[in-house]
């Protein structure tokens, strides 16, 4: 907890219905189970003490008074438990009858919170019974205490300042202004869902889909507990479907019928992060709240269960993957088509070297001219060949350009490069930052001259990865005129132009690009070896792409602290980089994104198409001399 995740549980007990000591004793069993996995919150299936489907025995006094001894039995046998949770039950109140989640700690009850919105459509018939929420807190006495009685109730953690929780029952989140609205403007960042609700024919993803729809709007975590297969099946089946979501995504889900229980980790560093972000999240400040303090006995690390993709900016599932493919390149495609007919540009003019940057960038030109309706020899591509060139990526650079039917320009600059090292005094056996850069600048003159004689524009090739660590010549690849891939990290890349090559029918592109995936990754700016192969392979200098990029997505993009990054890392990492490797690479990435963030702040246009931007113009304003010390003084402390 120490580092802001909490341990959640939704659990559906083992129901007898109309027996409420019964219920009583499962779910204490089931909050030691909990508690046993490291639980600190946990919520309970609505009126789980007696069973939602008790019909007209819900009336009687008989049932009533044995829920609420029940409910007692539960709080004292969770005197020494380290949980917070929230069980089920109806309660009868000023000779009105509610629907009403406990919500306990340490063997306290720290409040009662009525369902608002009944359920009367369809096969349910609670108004028959019960009456909604007050409109106002009210106080109850129960055995000899005061105890807040509404809906309008969040709970805050005195040693996990970051914990607020807040309840809402069943079908209340359906409603169009669900009470968890109110709770999470007015400061919940967790609301827990007492649920009972019949299982249907696609209810299961409907479910799904309302509660990840809801979350994202609210950027909060959701624990919902259902009603299971203890209930009666008179005329409706339960199926126990717990879900934990977190600002829009299921973290966590029981399978219906078949568990019982689902257990993870909500991060509330995520959650308040984005909420500071979204300005489309205005806080609240409801006076007529009651705000009720809880502790923990013991604040610790929580063990991570949850799964962290290597690849974040990479979807997992195939067709989703496939789907996010297709519509980057339509980004890209779009905004180069707009910006060529924006500058009224006759060509767009490309620097092709057969690696994955200059590859996407000439897959986008070539689709940005058939949604202009122009053949492809409107682009111009410009292979540069110097010191460092292979005859590898050379090759699949001329055989690229011409299935594609592109203009293709050939500009040997070793001549070039060799007469300014003589005018500069530069060794030429002097393998430098000196030697590498005049390279990279002098392909840029080429391409902006050509540009300006081909009435044409330049489009920039470097991608996002690239951006963040400052790997890029300034004012040499750095720069463009329109630079279609500043926002796509490299781990993508390699997604978006295998998809190209799937996709595409033309089987030699296809081939092309498959050999261009299998190429290291290399600026070639140093010699090949001496059997001609590339030398100079860039993950050995910078380190594993997948790898920074994990780190660029938490860092940046989550503006997670160092050593929550690092942890993060090393559980999606575990066997396949050392501890002390994502170390040194934490390290590197900190103190190569502080001082590199002068080529940012004068990138080209470029289209945004996702959740990173690194433009000065969009999501990331960095001052150049800002220092990595803070960021870095964490890191060493690891």
């Amino acid at each position: 907890m120490i580092d802001n995740y909490i341990k959640c549980a939704a659990i559906t007990p083992d129901l007898t219905l109309a027996n409420p000591s019964a219920n009583a004793a499962a779910i204490i069993e089931a909050l030691r189970g909990a508690e046993a996995k490291g639980v600190k919150l946990a919520v309970f299936p609505e009126l789980c003490l007696t069973g939602y489907t008790c019909g007209d025995l819900v009336m009687q006094e008989r049932l009533l008074d044995s829920a609420l001894q029940g409910l007692k039995s539960i709080m004292d046998a969770s005197e020494e438990m380290d949980i917070l949770f929230a069980v089920g039950l109806p309660m009868a109140i000023k000779s009105k009858l509610y629907n009403v989640a406990a919500v306990i700690k340490g063997g306290r009850l720290l409040g009662l919170v009525p369902k608002t919105y009944l359920a009367d459509h369809g096969e349910f018939a609670e108004s028959r019974y019960f009456v909604p929420a007050p409109g106002e807190n009210t106080t109850v006495m129960l055995w000899g205490q005061e105890i807040t009685f509404g809906a309008k109730q969040i709970f805050h953690c005195d040693n996990m300042k970051q914990l607020t929780v807040a309840v809402e029952i069943g079908h209340d989140v359906l409603a169009v202004r669900a009470p968890s609205v109110s709770h999470a403007l007015n400061g919940a960042n967790i609301v827990l869902n007492l649920y009972a609700g019949a299982e249907l024919v696609t209810i299961e993803a409907l479910r799904r889909n309302t509660l990840c729809r809801h979350t994202s709007q609210l950027i909060c975590g959701y624990v919902l507990a259902a009603a299971g297969i203890g209930e009666s099946t008179s005329d409706m089946v339960f199926a126990g479907h717990n879900i934990i979501c977190e600002d829009g995504a299921v973290l966590a889900e029981s399978r219906p019928f078949v568990q019982v229980q689902c257990i993870t980790e909500l991060d509330l560093d995520k959650i308040l992060l984005q909420r500071r972000r979204n300005t489309l999240f205005v806080a609240e400040d409801d006076q007529s709240y009651d705000h009720v303090l809880f502790s923990y006995d013991k604040v610790e690390q929580t063990k991570l269960t949850r799964h962290y993709s290597i690849m974040p900016f990479v979807p997992s599932e195939e067709a989703v993957r496939r789907e996010r493919c297709e519509t980057i390149l339509n980004i890209q495609a779009q905004g180069l088509a707009r910006r060529i007919k924006h500058t009224h540009c006759n060509k767009a003019v490309i620097g092709i070297s057969g690696g994955l940057d200059s590859s996407l960038a000439l897959l986008v030109a070539a689709r940005a001219c058939d949604v202009l309706g122009m053949p492809h020899n409107h682009i111009l591509a410009v292979t540069m060949p110097c010191f460092g060139t292979s005859d590898r990526t050379y090759n699949n650079a001329v055989r690229l350009c011409s299935e594609l039917g592109v203009l293709l320009k050939h500009v040997d600059i070793r001549n070039a490069v060799t007469g300014h090292f003589a005018d500069i005094g530069q060794d030429p056996e002097s393998y430098d930052v000196t030697y590498e850069n005049s390279q990279a600048r002098e392909r840029t003159q080429v391409l902006m001259d050509l540009a300006n004689k081909e009435n044409g524009i330049v489009v920039g090739t470097g991608d996002l990865s690239e951006l963040a660590l400052g790997w890029c010549t300034y004012n040499g690849d750095h720069m463009s005129m329109y630079g279609v891939n500043g926002s796509v990290p490299k781990t993508l890349i390699r997604h978006i132009v295998r998809y190209y090559a799937d996709t595409c029918g033309n089987d030699t592109v296809k081939a092309v690009l498959y050999d261009i995936l299998d190429t290291p990754v290399s600026p070639e700016l140093l010699p090949p070896d001496k059997a001609g192969a590339i030398a100079q392979k860039t993950e050995e200098v910078i380190g594993k792409y997948e790898i920074n990029d994990f780190l660029l997505y938490y860092a940046i993009r989550r503006g997670y602290a160092p050593s929550k990054v690092y942890r993060i890392a090393c559980k999606a990492f575990a066997g396949r980089a050392s501890e002390a490797e994502l170390k040194m690479y934490l390290a590197n990435f900190y103190r190569r994104f502080f001082t590199q963030q002068f080529k940012r702040s004068c990138m080209p246009d470029g289209p945004k198409v996702g959740t990173v931007s690194l433009s000065p113009r969009g999501d990331w304003k960095m001052p150049s001399d800002a220092v990595a010390a803070e960021w870095l003084r964490q890191v060493e402390e690891l």
